[in-house]
């Protein structure tokens, strides 16, 4: 799993508002949405699937976990178009940048959601949206041994401060990046040879790493990547430039003009709000970020989610289920919080009702280990419940975590009105849930099949959700 790490851009709330607003006007193009034959099967497919599959990098700015929440800022860019579009959007996470335009091309993503910076080779082979951001790139390069104690003149005349004085130099950077073409165009530039390093399943924080840890000399990156690993690396300097503002964009099939155009009015109406400015000063702009490197519980420096597992790793064992999916219900119910108590009494990392917690042996100022032990006995309890009415073990997980959330007998009330009403009360999705959803309806909870009443069945559905899709996000980075 690759050792990645983070990235902070400094611009103050008032540019950034600026930036955004001038330089993404309204075109008139996406008035309409415009249809050809590859665009067509490209949108048709997501329908029929019922899903966009997008890939991003695992990095400390477009992807990780901390704390047991999935993070990045792209992740979260995804999560808003997914409600912009109704459309669940699957994320893969790759680093291999050459297979993810391979992948896109192939019909196996249908989009790129990462810093992409827009070149002319790169519009040859796949379609841009509109910009994300706008950025440079920028030399990123050792600082002299004792610059503390020089003068900004003696400080710059030990470093390079043009880009003619890469002529000779050894430059490592991502292989197959837009680094390497600026490389290349520089070595045409000033007429001179620059030795480029093109450093294979390496990201930019990696190699920023390696060049903080006297490992290697110089690198480029884009200048929002550079300024967050200034804050971790205080020994590196970022102040040369090598090129011009560049377009960063995401990236989907040629022709997919369809989905294109669903996207670019979704940035249009989007990217210079609040809330997307907020995000970006998150995650580019932060100085707390800075401690999430030196955290044990931040995904890309360690594979842990909460300082609990362990505990949670030895009772899940004992009910057979992913210690991560316990995990997933630990941070939904409490965040890892052992003092978390919610409005109606519930307590501790498991969040148990005082009966349910005197039921299994343990009190408000039991340890931690022995509320997640509770938690889990409890699990065990549910799942013996619904054994015979859900024989998949798989399938029973949603309901058990279903029950946790609401309780038992408001989920038989459901199964009971699926099976009359023709469903599958064996089934979790479109059936058992569907009917726990109609439960806040009377036409439903007034059934004499009904025994708890009225619930509000989609918070619990939710939850399900929720706990499941936290889970599916662990797999692809906590190691099991």
């Amino acid at each position: 799993m690759p050792m990645i790490k983070k990235s902070i851009l400094f611009v103050s709330f008032l540019l950034i508002t600026s930036f955004f607003t001038s330089c993404f006007q309204k075109p008139e193009e996406v008035d309409a949405l415009v249809e050809t034959p590859q665009a067509f099967t490209t949108w048709e497919k997501i329908q029929q699937r019922g899903k966009i599959i997008a890939v991003t990098e695992y990095n400390s700015t477009d992807y990780f976990i901390y704390r047991g929440q999935p993070m990045g800022f792209h992740y979260e860019l995804l999560q808003k178009l997914s409600d912009y579009l109704g459309i669940k959007i699957e994320i893969v996470l790759n680093n291999d940048l050459v297979d993810n335009f391979a992948m896109l091309q192939s019909g196996d993503y249908d989009l790129i959601a990462m810093n992409l910076t827009v070149t002319r080779d790169r519009r040859k082979m796949l379609d841009f949206t509109r910009p994300i951001m706008q950025t440079r790139q920028v030399l990123v390069q050792r600082k002299p041994d004792g610059w503390r104690n020089m003068t900004q003149k003696q400080y710059n005349e030990k470093l390079l401060r043009s880009a003619l004085d890469l002529s000779g130099k050894k430059v490592s950077v991502k292989k197959k990046s837009s680094y390497v073409d600026r490389l290349k165009s520089l070595s045409e530039e000033i007429g001179d040879t620059i030795y480029i390093n093109e450093m294979e399943h390496y990201t930019e924080d990696e190699i920023i790493e390696l060049l903080a840890n006297k490992e290697l000399d110089y690198t480029i990156c884009d200048e929002n990547i550079a300024k967050v690993n200034a804050t971790y690396y205080d020994n590196i300097d970022i102040k040369t430039p090598v090129s011009f503002s560049q377009n960063i964009a995401w990236a989907v099939p040629k022709g997919a003009d369809t989905l294109k155009a669903y996207i670019n009015k979704w940035i249009m109406d989007n990217v210079s709000k609040k809330w997307f400015v907020n995000l970006y000063r998150k995650y580019y702009s932060n100085h707390k970020s800075s401690v999430r490197i030196k955290s044990e519980y931040y995904s890309l420096k360690d594979s842990r989610i909460s300082k609990y597992d362990e505990t949670i790793k030895k009772y899940s064992k004992t009910i057979n289920w992913d210690w991560r999916l316990v995990s997933s219900l630990v941070y939904q119910e409490s965040h890892f919080n052992p003092e978390a108590v919610s409005w109606a009494g519930a307590q501790g990392l498991m969040q148990l009702m005082p009966n349910t917690a005197k039921r299994f042996g343990i009190s408000d100022s039991s340890a931690p280990s022995k509320n997640i032990e509770a938690g889990i006995k409890l699990i065990a309890w549910l799942d013996k419940q619904l054994k015979t009415s859900v024989k998949d073990s798989l399938e029973r997980q949603k309901f058990i975590l279903a029950s946790y959330n609401i309780g038992l007998g408001h989920i038989q009330d459901a199964q009971k009105l699926a099976e009359k009403n023709g469903a599958n009360p064996a089934l979790w999705e479109n059936n058992v849930e569907k009917y726990l959803k109609l439960k806040e309806n009377p036409n439903y909870y007034l059934d004499p099949v009904v025994s708890y009443g009225y619930c509000r069945g989609s918070n619990a559905c939710k939850y399900v959700k929720e706990v499941l899709n936290r889970y599916q996000e662990y797999v692809k980075v906590i190691e099991l």
